[in-house]
């Protein structure tokens, strides 16, 4: 085979293990979400059940779990136990994003303690959201 040949088929096969590699841009939102959502914002801490040694349950994951810790001070509207978040139930992505940007919740009420009052960026939100969103089940 000749050079030419040669580097031809090279860059063809090269070309066609990058894409076989590549992220679809609905790939990279998701990923990007589930950095936010494990690394970044933490939803993990509160809404994964843990076992004895306080480790996570794989198969509760986000699953929502009583929470590990109470209040020091009496607060009346302590939640106690998280909520699951796998597939964003009773959200639309809209009201979603309101309540990952703006701190509130589709009432217009914001979430109980001790869930935050998150301020993510828009593009943030909306990759959290696709993110939870992916791990419906």
């Amino acid at each position: 085979m000749n050079k030419t040949k040669q580097l031809l088929l090279t860059a063809s096969l090269l070309a066609a293990a990058t894409a076989a590699f590549a992220q679809s841009p609905d790939d990279a939102v998701v990923a990007r979400g589930r950095y936010l959502v494990e690394n970044v914002v933490g939803c993990a801490d509160c809404h994964s059940a843990r076992n004895q040694r306080g480790e996570i349950i794989p198969a509760q994951h986000l699953m929502g779990a009583p929470l590990p810790f109470a209040p020091t001070v009496p607060m009346p509207a302590w939640a106690a136990v998280s909520t699951p978040i796998v597939g964003l139930p009773g959200y639309t992505d809209e009201q979603a994003v309101t309540l990952f940007t703006k701190g509130l919740k589709p009432d217009g009420n914001m979430p109980r303690p001790p869930m935050p009052q998150f301020r993510l960026t828009e593009e943030d939100a909306r990759a959290v959201v696709a993110y939870l969103r992916s791990l419906k089940k």
